[in-house]
């Protein structure tokens, strides 16, 4: 029995980081005056968050750190947590405390819930789509500043992987890198040259030839750039046949190198791409283009 991956979890001091530069944005120089101005200090009230359309939640401990942060007195009841699919009208959390402090962080709180679950519902669209191949979707560097490490995590909540997080975690040979070095070859030995034992190459190829040269230097990953499914299922079958040859300079383990699709990735085509056999599909729609998931804060006086 293949044991379930455990859902992702984000550390609660960069969580606190994120949160308190968000705040300290909204409060500018002189707090939040509407509230200062209209709410008495001792009023209390309750609230209720709810999803407003269905999705799958993210970012809940953001919005918890946000009450937390603007008043400590504020309790924040969780309802239900970070991956769970909302429904809509569903409770999503049951705050009370100081009227002021649920006003003032109300705003921080949906920003981050909403973006984050917008994240996380736009990835398990594409997952659904190709659920039934072996192809995985999964979020690049473009990611929105700042919040990198959030959105990679609503993309795994969402039944997406993620490539690398940085310039730093793995060799992504581009285009452009290809073209500096002086071919697809020579980039490829000289990343090999450079990195430990531990640290993948990947390198990105934009025709079936320059895959053809991909495929006998041995990457692990080779990038397949704006291929129609055509081409991507010839490349597929290119893979599958050298990874069976006895090339001299082939890696000893003769394993298959992956595969991974990207450009010009959408709802309406990412299931012709997974269908090729291709291991990866990479798109930018799942981070940069998300659209917000609903959900809003219901406040009652006490």
């Amino acid at each position: 029995m293949i044991a379930r991956p455990q859902l992702p979890v984000l550390p609660d001091l960069l969580v606190e980081e994120q949160v308190r530069h968000a705040l300290l944005e909204d409060l500018g120089r002189a707090g939040d005056i509407t509230t200062q101005a209209v709410i008495a200090r001792e009023r209390t009230a309750t609230a209720s968050l709810r999803a407003r359309e269905p999705g799958v939640l993210a970012g809940m401990a953001f919005a918890r750190a946000a009450f937390r942060l603007i008043d400590p007195a504020i309790r924040f009841e969780a309802r239900v947590e970070d991956g769970a699919a909302l429904s809509p009208g569903e409770e999503v959390a049951l705050l009370s405390g100081p009227a002021q402090g649920l006003l003032s962080a109300e705003r921080v709180a949906l920003n981050y819930l909403m973006h984050l679950s917008g994240v996380a519902s736009t990835t398990a669209r594409f997952a659904r789509e190709i659920a039934h191949t072996t192809a995985r979707i999964t979020c690049t560097r473009k990611t929105m500043p700042g919040l990198r490490a959030a959105e990679k995590y609503a993309v795994r909540l969402g039944g997406g992987s993620s490539h690398r997080f940085g310039l730093d975690d793995a060799i992504l040979i581009k285009d452009n890198h290809v073209a500096v070095a002086g071919g697809v070859r020579p980039a490829i030995r000289a990343a090999r040259a450079y990195a430990g034992h531990l640290l993948r190459i990947e390198v990105e190829v934009d025709t079936l030839e320059q895959c053809e040269e991909a495929l006998l230097e041995g990457p692990d990953v080779i990038l397949l750039d704006n291929m129609k499914p055509a081409l991507l299922s010839v490349a597929v079958a290119l893979n599958r046949k050298h990874s069976g040859l006895g090339i001299d300079d082939y890696p000893k383990d003769r394993r298959r190198i992956q595969l991974e699709a990207s450009g010009n990735v959408s709802l309406e085509t990412v299931r012709d791409i997974a269908e090729t056999g291709v291991d990866y599909i990479s798109t930018s729609k799942i981070t940069m283009a998300a659209p917000t998931l609903d959900l809003g804060l219901d406040i009652a006086i006490l």
